[in-house]
């Protein structure tokens, strides 16, 4: 997997290896021992998928008390996927 850093720290995005050939293609989506090797060392809990049409919101989140990362992937099309670090 390849990891590209933001300009916001703990923003990252996280591109991984596809394999391509005449049947198709796989990839991994998620491996434990994969992200704590790239540092990810948080305990990934619940998988969910939106599906969603063209020029759809979804999705503001404001957490203090109860932050939690979010792992955003398209599966098709693109995601315009729009942090804001609001801390001081």
């Amino acid at each position: 997997m390849k990891v590209v850093p933001c300009a916001i720290p703990d923003i990252l995005i996280v591109e991984p290896q596809v394999y391509c050939d005449s049947r198709g293609a796989f990839l991994e989506t998620y491996n434990e021992r994969t992200f704590a090797a790239l540092g990810f060392q948080h305990h990934y809990v619940q998988d969910n998928l939106s599906i969603s049409k063209c020029n759809v919101i979804r999705g503001l989140h404001y957490q203090v008390r109860h932050p939690q990362g979010k792992l955003v992937r398209a599966i098709c099309g693109e995601v315009l996927d729009v942090a804001v670090d609001l801390r001081r």
